[in-house]
């Protein structure tokens, strides 16, 4: 069901677009067309198109708000709240300091990193200049 209102809503989604589009502004556009006499006058196209746009944005409103109750109701009326598992959870074990873990053994612990020693390059040639200094240990 909700495919099927998808579709249509891209359907009238386009056709609001297109409608838009053809209507003529202040300065005239892809909305002129017709004789002088006939279905297609200039004021005829223009309440035409206008009829149009009102019922293709009626529609457009009606079925989002379709589209976004179904998908609510498919989700469920649960909350994040409700999905937590309360019951399994003591109150004590709540406000208790986080334990630091203890490393198994020193061999396991990692190494200190060293960085490698920063060099200065002239920005002409690519070329190092001079060495900087090496960082002392503390």
């Amino acid at each position: 069901m909700l495919g099927i209102l998808l579709a249509c809503h891209i359907v009238v989604c386009i056709g609001l677009i297109t409608v838009v589009l053809l209507q003529r502004s202040e300065g005239g556009a892809l909305g002129m067309g017709g004789g002088p006499s006939g279905f297609m006058t200039a004021r005829g196209a223009g309440d035409l198109l206008t009829r149009i746009t009102w019922i293709l944005g009626s529609l457009f409103f009606i079925l989002s708000l379709v589209l976004t109750l179904l998908a609510g109701r498919e989700r469920g009326a649960s909350s994040v709240v409700d999905r937590v598992k309360m019951n399994n959870l003591a109150p004590a074990q709540l406000n208790q300091p986080a334990q630091p873990q203890q490393p198994a053994s020193p061999s396991s612990a990692p190494a200190p990193l060293q960085a490698p020693a920063p060099v200065v390059r002239n920005p002409f040639t690519g070329q190092p200049e001079q060495q900087a200094p090496a960082p002392t240990k503390p």
